[in-house]
């Protein structure tokens, strides 16, 4: 590759990342030539669609997470292993709504995202039998209950994360006690009120579920 075209890949993917942090998968391409300070040709040229450059911008990212699930399958606590796993998974929910748009939500041709999905499944129905044999986990608990359950916590973190950041740990916490066998532990953050959980929800805009506020 040219020294030229090198240096409008990278002011393409540094843009990239920017504007996806901020306004999500969906942001206009156009926005992120713009801020490259190239034109929407030059970033056809090097990504032909938008699969092509959330991969290029994520794949780094997504391998990482793949990491992270190797290690938490190699924790002799499985529910240790289960819970920091998830964790770190929804610290970077929080932090980038990209990152919570790529792990809750349907994109296609993103081979990296792909066997992330794959990955992660595996991650979580090892770690939650192994917690069951332990004698850590109820036993009617599957692995796609909990994914189920972590879908829809995922998609309200953004909004939370703008109204009361940190607000997340209470609800993954209080999610991850109501599969233990034991008696649960004391919540790490407060509840929100009535007036926060309505903003959070207004956030949500017109996807709310019906009779949530």
């Amino acid at each position: 590759m040219r020294r030229d075209a090198q240096r409008n890949r990278e002011a393409l993917l540094a843009a990239a990342r920017e504007v996806f942090a901020a306004s999500g998968l969906d942001a206009p391409l156009d926005e992120i030539a713009r801020r490259a300070q190239v034109g929407n040709a030059t970033l056809y040229r090097h990504f032909p669609d938008r699969a092509a450059l959330v991969e290029a911008v994520f794949h780094e990212r997504l391998t990482s997470t793949r990491r992270a699930g190797e290690e938490a399958r190699a924790r002799d606590d499985a529910w240790a292993g289960l819970t920091d796993y998830l964790e770190g998974i929804f610290a970077g929910l929080a932090s980038d709504r990209a990152a919570n748009d790529l792990m809750t939500t349907g994109i296609r041709g993103v081979p990296s995202l792909d066997a992330l999905h794959v990955h992660n499944r595996e991650t979580v129905g090892t770690l939650l039998s192994r917690a069951q044999e332990q004698g850590v986990v109820r036993d009617d608990v599957v692995a796609e209950d909990l994914l189920f359950a972590l879908a829809a916590l995922g998609r309200v973190v953004p909004a939370s994360a703008g109204v009361v950041p940190g607000a997340w740990r209470r609800y993954l916490a209080l999610l991850l006690d109501c599969l233990r066998a034991e008696a649960a532990r004391p919540l790490p953050a407060p509840a929100l009120t009535p007036d926060q959980l309505g903003r959070v929800l207004n956030d949500l805009g017109p996807h709310a579920a019906p009779g949530s506020r």
